[in-house]
């Protein structure tokens, strides 16, 4: 594990802890370079889990890549770290129950849109436009008008 302020190769781990709802791994390092702590979290994902997209292609699953989407919707607005982890760590305890080795790409969104509206309807909106590809401003208006029924 390399330090984040000075790159050094090497860190021990201080303290380890069992993650919220046991969904994964705190881990308390030290930097043995700079003496610099910083936490780390681990998650067990399966093995060779494969996203299936809506036109058939096959890829294999990126955490890096769901929390990118899921940042990207949040930017500036008032939801924590705390919040983002806890809503992608619902989103991969709900793909390891439901799907074995592949998950729909269409189930990850869902589950995202899901997260968010409870979340940040902003934030929603924003990843709902991207994933429903809206086509007009109508279709955005629909989806907007549907909110306000919550």
């Amino acid at each position: 594990m390399r330090c984040p302020k000075c790159s050094f190769s090497d860190t021990k781990v201080v303290d380890t802890r069992s993650g919220k709802n046991h969904s994964g791994i705190r881990r308390r390092r030290e930097c043995l370079e700079c003496e610099y702590r910083f936490s780390t979290t681990e998650e067990v994902l399966g093995e060779e889990l494969v996203v299936v997209k809506r036109d058939g292609e096959r890829e294999d699953f990126d955490l890096a890549k769901l929390r990118l989407g899921v940042r990207r919707a949040t930017n500036k607005r008032p939801i924590t770290t705390h919040q983002i982890d806890a809503l992608v760590s619902r989103v991969i305890e709900a793909i390891q129950r439901e799907c074995d080795t592949e998950v729909p790409s269409a189930l990850i969104g869902e589950l995202i849109m899901e997260g968010l509206k409870e979340i940040d309807q902003i934030a929603y909106v924003r990843f709902a436009s991207v994933y429903k590809d809206f086509r007009d401003i109508a279709e955005l208006e629909q989806e907007i008008q549907s909110l306000k029924l919550i």
